[in-house]
């Protein structure tokens, strides 16, 4: 199984951090209660220095459960009425399970926090049904271009198939992110493209240049390392760790099509039996303080929390990385049917194909 980007996030950040200040949330009298928050393990909300911080400042105490998929993570809830009081939902889930009755709307009074959130990510169309917002967004990201640092800047995805790039370009083995170039590269709506053939043919366009097909962050790494391409497709999280981290000399670049986003958020289970001790704990995940010691001493996607951001080190790579303007032209990936998320895969399939041919 591939390695995600909240696999990675959770292998590098599990117990980095050993301590948290106490200033992190207002004092506040609670009264002495549980709430149990669904997530991937080792994705943010299940940082112990940040539980205890929470926990003494307002006398609520937060266990974990743990999902493997989104799917899973969907079963959980609807087999699990009244046990859960906060979940993650990447935000191309957010409306089958608001449909399905499965979270409530926020209400946003108790989220003061929230004031500080991008208006392009708190407004997303994929957190609302019938004119209701049904998540908080938390963290979000970017799958764009890379390439070494020093080289020109591509001013468009057409430069994965420009000549100059012949047999030293590196794309992601993934099915939905490989039809979202050719649709943004052919004017479509990368969510719903209408002319899946155009998609076909703008892709098939790369093969003189395809090195690599790469399908792991630990994957690119080395063949970054390796110096076997010089433009790739890449994750903006991972290019923030790759330079950190690995001290590559990767530069991340956002062409002029915009951005493949996603977003996550953290909703209320309709059957929370704790539903305002959830939306406090969602506050204090988007507060800036917190936030601040999750990126720079563990390992954090970009906070949806404009506030946050700006907290960073004007240096800091996240925040460099991550360019508030990205946001504006960037497309968040939207649920998929099934019907569509077969056909994206078969389309990926016979492009695979040709480029092996």
């Amino acid at each position: 199984m591939n390695t995600t980007r909240r696999q990675t996030l959770g292998l590098i950040g599990t117990g980095a951090l050993a301590a948290a200040t106490s200033s992190l949330l207002p004092r506040q009298a609670r009264a002495a209660t549980k709430i149990t928050v669904l997530n991937w393990q080792g994705y943010g909300t299940d940082e112990a220095w940040a539980l205890k911080a929470f926990t003494e400042k307002t006398g609520i105490e937060v266990v974990h459960d743990y999902f493997s998929s989104e799917p899973e993570m969907l079963t959980k809830l609807r087999t699990n009425p009244g046990v859960y009081d906060v979940v993650l939902i990447n935000s191309a889930r957010s409306q089958q399970a608001a449909s399905e009755g499965l979270i409530s709307p926020i209400d946003f009074s108790k989220v003061p926090n929230a004031t500080g959130l991008s208006p392009e990510l708190k407004n997303h169309a994929n957190l609302q049904l019938d004119g209701k917002t049904n998540g908080v967004s938390w963290v979000w990201g970017i799958t764009s271009l890379a390439i070494t640092e020093g080289s020109p800047k591509p001013d468009s995805y057409a430069a994965l198939g420009d000549p100059a790039h012949k047999g030293r370009v590196a794309l992601f083995d993934d099915a939905v992110t490989g039809v979202a170039i050719g649709a943004l590269l052919s004017g479509q709506d990368m969510n719903n493209p209408k002319d899946l053939a155009v998609v076909t043919e703008k892709l098939k366009a790369f093969k003189p240049n395809i090195k690599l097909l790469w399908s792991s962050e630990d994957e690119w790494n080395k063949a970054f390392a390796a110096k076997e391409f010089d433009l790739s497709i890449f994750w903006s999280g991972a290019a923030v760790r790759s330079k950190r981290n690995s001290k590559l000399p990767v530069e991340f670049v956002v062409p002029k099509e915009g951005g493949i986003g996603w977003l996550d958020s953290l909703s209320v289970p309709a059957t929370s039996t704790n539903p305002d001790a959830g939306l406090a704990f969602i506050n204090y995940m988007i507060d800036p303080d917190f936030y601040f010691q999750w990126a720079t001493k563990v390992g954090a996607p970009a906070s949806a929390n404009a506030a946050a951001m700006e907290k960073l080190p004007a240096d800091d790579l996240n925040r460099v990385i991550h360019k508030p303007e990205y946001l504006k032209t960037m497309t968040i990936q939207s649920a998929l049917p099934d019907d569509r998320r077969e056909a994206f895969n078969n389309l990926w399939q016979e492009v695979k194909a040709f480029y092996a041919a």
